[in-house]
């Protein structure tokens, strides 16, 4: 049994769901499908009953899961152990393409003076996945926001940011101090992708399906409202060129900074503690 195999296994034990998990791990369904049978016939047991209304865990599913996900986790600590031991302690951190923010600044100094021995990768990603990878075992932690599908992870609140509708500046929308959604009903939105967790999208949907570019990166967000005249959604904080405004929207609750996890590492422990202190300054 293959590590990556398992964690596709525990995802679609704890989303009970195939199609669900395929989004969760950022694949298609069919190899998703595959590996589920591949694992059944490695281990000579039906794991999970497939019918239309999802999927159930068999017994000899349920005692996977939990060996799988023990499994899964001594792989992590081992992994860490072992860097360790060898000198080279790594730590994975998957960052949101539109997270550049000064707490992301003071943890990266944090971080550096209490482990100056540990080499940081960081995994930048776009807006297609709010886990940053985490969920397919790409990185050991995120630095991200939401909100998104936290089945199986554990998320930290760090801070709320208000949310804003970015326009054009020429738009008639654009001088008002502040909007509601219904305000931009009937307009062109920039939108994510098909299979984009259902969460994220979503909120920054405005609650509802929009029509519009699809995009994947902040930058394509912004051009997307210059060169068509769409409308979306931004944090607050954030500073479009000058030709774009965004305006508060008065119904829409704040958009969560937030650090999520799922192993439980040494080095995981002190990134999320210290991610804690350094947004709170």
């Amino acid at each position: 049994m293959e590590l990556r195999t398992l964690r596709y296994f525990v995802a679609v034990a704890e989303e009970l769901h195939f199609g669900r998990a395929a989004t969760r791990l950022h694949m298609s369904q069919p190899p998703l499908s595959r590996a589920i049978k591949q694992l059944e016939a490695d281990v000579g047991a039906v794991l999970l009953v497939r019918s239309a209304a999802g999927v159930t865990l068999t017994p000899a599913g349920v005692t996977l899961l939990a060996e799988a996900r023990a499994l899964l986790d001594h792989a992590d600590q081992a992994r860490v152990r072992v860097a360790a031991a060898a000198g080279a302690s790594t730590l994975t951190v998957g960052i949101l393409g539109d997270s550049a923010d000064p707490g992301a600044a003071r943890l990266a100094d944090a971080y550096r003076r209490k482990h100056p021995g540990v080499e940081v990768r960081v995994r930048d990603t776009d807006l297609t996945d709010p886990t940053c990878g985490l969920r397919a075992g790409l990185v050991d932690v995120a630095l991200t926001r939401g909100p998104f599908d936290e089945t199986g992870l554990t998320v930290h609140r760090l801070r709320a940011d208000p949310v804003g509708a970015v326009l054009r500046a020429d738009d008639p929308l654009a001088g008002r101090a502040r909007l509601t959604l219904a305000d931009l009903a009937g307009r062109r939105w920039f939108r994510f992708p098909d299979g984009t967790d259902p969460v994220w999208q979503a909120y920054w949907h405005g609650g509802e399906p929009r029509e519009g570019p699809v995009v994947r990166a902040v930058q394509e967000c912004l051009q997307a409202v210059l060169w068509n005249g769409t409308v979306g959604l931004m944090p607050l904080g954030h500073r479009p060129p000058g030709d774009l405004a965004v305006v508060p929207l008065a119904d829409l609750a704040p958009s969560p900074v937030v650090v999520a996890w799922t192993g439980t590492g040494p080095l995981i422990r002190s990134f999320v503690q210290l991610a804690a202190a350094a947004y709170r300054s």
